[in-house]
């Protein structure tokens, strides 16, 4: 025990060390002292004060367990950000993704669309731009994830409407694939129009169904769209005949060919080589008795003869 005398004169520090055994001792002594009204020339003030190791260890508890919880605090917050930051990236990475799939889309509707490439270039960053207007905000965490799950929808959105675009301009492709256009041969002249008119042969007047274009004998027979093969063989008043279908109820017919070169069942593409111009069935030169059929019946071909001008 340390006891601490403070002169009230000269302000003068005295102290007395004092072993466990005469820490009472001591202290009943001083008390005394102090009571009888005396030390030196002034009165005495007394401090008593234990050990200051017992006060270190207290404050150094205080600071350990301080620490402890702001280790613990901070493992919390990295356990938070690492969660964040595993949200943002899979989002961020289902993004990309459906960046990616518009991005095929895009450029596949343009070459099946024919558009200009330079108009929709989907590999390069679309031109954009603007003045700034001062007011910068940053994005929280909460905001950021908010945002990108708005974006997220828009692009589905968008992924939607492309497909139904894709759908809309394969399906109008493909009607201009099997839409019967142009003329049945490379090389030939028309020689006879559809509707009625005196037969050639009988001298009759009568309903012409078709189209006769003369040439060459054995010149080209083509197919005017794309389609699967019917009738390929001999057939009465038409000699060699084949009858192409091409969807959509629409069917044409080449007759009078020298020689067939497709079976029933060959698919054949707009301008295959189907057949040789001949002069077979009631004919009176080589020439191709074209046809088309619309649910079975005949129709005027001129104006899909003309559709490929």
């Amino acid at each position: 025990m340390n006891i601490l005398f403070l002169s009230s004169n000269k302000g003068t520090v005295c102290s007395l060390n004092l072993g466990k055994p005469l820490h009472f001792l001591g202290l009943v002594i001083v008390v005394g002292v102090i009571a009888i009204g005396g030390f030196g020339a002034g009165a005495a003030y007394l401090g008593y004060s234990l050990s200051p190791a017992q006060d270190n260890q207290a404050l150094i508890k205080g600071w350990q367990q301080e620490i402890h919880q702001q280790r613990v605090r901070l493992q919390y917050i990295r356990q938070e950000a690492d969660a964040d930051i595993v949200a943002l990236s899979s989002r961020l990475g289902l993004l990309q993704a459906h960046v990616m799939r518009l991005d095929a889309l895009g450029q596949k509707l343009v070459k099946m669309a024919n558009i200009d490439k330079g108009e929709f270039d989907f590999d390069n960053t679309p031109a954009l731009g603007g003045p700034e207007t001062g007011s910068l905000k940053t994005l929280q965490s909460t905001e950021l994830s908010l945002a990108m799950e708005r974006l997220s929808r828009v692009l589905q959105s968008r992924e939607v409407q492309l497909s139904v675009l894709e759908d809309i301009v394969l399906i109008e492709n493909l009607n201009k694939e099997v839409q019967p256009s142009g003329r049945p041969l490379l090389k030939g002249w028309l020689s006879s129009y559809y509707g009625m008119r005196t037969h050639p042969i009988t001298g009759r007047y009568e309903m012409h169904k078709g189209i006769d274009f003369a040439g060459k004998m054995g010149g080209e027979v083509i197919a005017v769209a794309k389609g699967v093969v019917i009738f390929s063989g001999r057939r009465y008043g038409f000699g060699n005949v084949i009858d192409i279908a091409h969807g959509n109820g629409y069917t044409t017919r080449y007759a009078h060919n020298s020689r067939l070169l497709v079976s029933v069942g060959d698919t054949v593409e707009k301008g295959f080589l189907i057949a040789e111009i001949g002069s077979t069935g009631r004919s009176t030169g080589p020439h191709v008795h074209f046809e088309v059929l619309k649910n079975g019946r005949q129709i005027d071909p001129v104006k899909f003869i003309r559709a490929s001008n």
